[in-house]
């Protein structure tokens, strides 16, 4: 019965979020006013597939970050995430766990930011909500490489450049905050294993963290190798939501260069398709890769 129910609640509150509203093109014949399954599936990160099943009550047990990444594309309130989770027989995250909720405020300046590569993140640095742009520049992330501590110390790849200097600063900055999350956060059971997987799967986190360092983030210029448009070279700020611990990541291009051109052909082209993967966990983020020449960076990538 809780299957049911998530699921219907989320077929009907599907219907309540207009395409524009959540940054997407509101044109062409549509059968209903709200998003399509696929456009969901694309905003909550999971594959189109199980978004169909959950609706139709075929699969049971979301997960948590399931549940709250539906809630997020959804642009639930507070009591009705609460209703979320209860429907999907769930028990909301409570006091001590790193906080995941995105206020409609938030949602309102990504949509408004339509030019501009934005991208939420929460306390550890794990990927939330990304506009269309930001996803066109970064591309898409998936698993474990939604986490940009995750992607600094043991990513596959990443599309910014990067030099021993800043690498090393990178690191020892989101050492010094997964350290303070875990302080702040000690019952959020995800951070604690990110933390001992890190420590386990990478020598340079491990002998960060026993060390003690400490490291901050500043504004910095990075240049991005975009497959399409080539290089560019941004300015990325990062802004902490005051009592969320939500991190707004956003680029910015300085105006009349090269770079601001080709931020906006890139608009124009949009986030690439991707093939569709059937996955039951939330995807988009910034990774971390092996040096190129140059670009400097100080908070996780992406």
């Amino acid at each position: 019965m809780a299957s049911t129910d998530f699921g219907r609640t989320v077929r009907r509150w599907r219907d309540r979020v207009a395409p524009a509203a959540a940054g997407l093109p509101s044109g062409g014949h549509r059968r209903a006013p709200g998003l399509r399954r696929e456009e969901l599936a694309m905003l909550a990160g999971i594959s189109v597939d199980y978004v169909t099943r959950l609706e139709q009550g075929r699969a049971e047990n979301p997960s948590e970050q399931v549940v709250e990444a539906l809630g997020r594309a959804l642009r639930v309130s507070p009591a009705e995430r609460e209703h979320l989770f209860h429907t999907a027989g769930l028990v909301p995250p409570g006091r001590g766990k790193v906080p995941a909720y995105i206020a409609p405020s938030v949602h309102r300046m990504l949509d408004r930011l339509t030019g501009t590569p934005v991208a939420v993140s929460d306390a550890s640095w794990t990927l939330l909500l990304t506009n269309p742009l930001y996803t066109a520049l970064m591309g898409e992330r998936h698993g474990r490489e939604r986490n940009g501590a995750w992607r600094a110390f043991l990513g596959s790849s990443d599309r910014v450049r990067h030099t021993p200097e800043s690498r090393r600063a990178l690191e020892a900055a989101v050492t010094a905050d997964l350290r303070a999350a875990a302080s702040r956060y000690p019952a959020d059971q995800r951070l604690r294993q990110l933390i001992a997987d890190l420590r386990a799967n990478s020598a340079r986190f491990a002998e960060l963290w026993d060390s003690g360092a400490v490291g901050h983030h500043e504004a910095s210029r990075k240049t991005i190798d975009h497959p399409q448009v080539g290089p560019l070279t941004l300015d990325c700020d990062v802004l902490t939501v005051a009592g969320t611990d939500l991190r707004i990541m956003i680029y910015t291009a300085e105006p009349d260069t090269d770079d601001a051109e080709r931020l906006d052909l890139l608009a124009v082209l949009g986030p690439q398709p991707l093939i569709e993967e059937d996955q039951s966990a939330p995807a988009p983020a910034p990774a971390s890769a092996p040096e190129a020449n140059s670009g400097d960076l100080s908070a996780p990538s992406g």
